[in-house]
């Protein structure tokens, strides 16, 4: 479990000198960043399916639906960077074996 932690938070080498002690004084708590996870992915899962059921509406459905589902989608997204850290997670969306799926995913939000 713990390599898992070190893992997703980054930290899967270790560091030496005054660097690790700014990434540790910086950095946020295991379980602080277990509940941005889960309270941005909540949030994004609650605009996705608000955006859907908005479709039902009479009026502007498809602005409404598109406006929710993409904040639910950026939402989603985002809850990741609190697990591995924004600069992580976007070298790895943005490696060459998940480019096609990055670029063909952020051009469709």
């Amino acid at each position: 479990m713990d390599k898992l932690k070190r893992v997703l938070s980054g930290r899967d080498t270790e560091e030496s000198g005054g660097l690790s002690e700014i990434v540790e004084g910086t950095s946020l708590s295991w379980s602080t960043r277990l509940k941005g996870f889960i309270a941005c992915f909540a949030i994004g899962c609650l605009f996705s399916i608000l955006g859907s059921c908005l479709l039902w509406l009479p009026g502007n459905k498809l602005t409404l639906f598109a406006a929710f589902y993409t904040l639910g989608n950026i939402a989603s997204i985002g809850s990741t960077f609190f697990l591995m850290g924004p600069m992580k997670q976007l070298k790895r969306m943005f490696e060459p074996t998940r480019l096609v799926a990055t670029t063909v995913m952020l051009v469709s939000i």
